[in-house]
């Protein structure tokens, strides 16, 4: 098998893992779904508390008034918390709530239960080729991110 198609499988591979988490984590949600953007914004911002809009922006690779409309909805959920910057009163930092934490903590529970469960049912020899797979998919994500963060990004 040539390089292009196994690349072309791993991405395929990839986003249907990633659709169908989706999927299944939103079946048994009781609060109002979130968007992608919404959650990787509010996932930002619980890793790096303070956190500026500009700056987030940036790192998720969005405009400024994207991020702050996104800003907007989720501190009218009640998920977000805008403060003035002390030294600079025009920008705003931002933290997560409680609410926004105990519905991260939430997701993150049950994806890691729903990964556990379908991982630990596969045979040792998928289990153990997914682990060895580990480091490379890691520096493809690091790669991915370092291309982002350098403004590199291709279409």
């Amino acid at each position: 098998m040539g390089v292009m198609t196994e690349t072309g499988d791993l991405d395929d591979v990839l986003a249907g893992i990633h659709r169908l988490l989706r999927r299944r984590l939103r079946a048994g949600l009781a609060v109002p779904r979130l968007r992608g953007a919404e959650v990787e914004l509010l996932r930002l911002v619980q890793a790096r508390p303070g956190l500026r809009v500009s700056v987030a922006a940036k790192e998720l690779g969005l405009a400024g008034n994207s991020v702050s409309t996104l800003v907007r909805g989720l501190s009218e959920l009640g998920l977000v918390e805008r403060t003035a910057d002390p030294s600079d009163g025009r920008a705003a930092l931002l933290r997560i709530t409680p609410e926004a934490e105990r519905r991260l903590q939430d997701w993150q529970d049950r994806r890691a239960a729903l990964f556990r469960d379908h991982v630990g049912a596969l045979p040792e020899a998928d289990r153990a080729a997914l682990a060895a797979a580990l480091p490379a998919l890691r520096a493809l994500a690091d790669s991915l991110h370092a291309e982002a963060e350098n403004g590199d990004e291709t279409s």
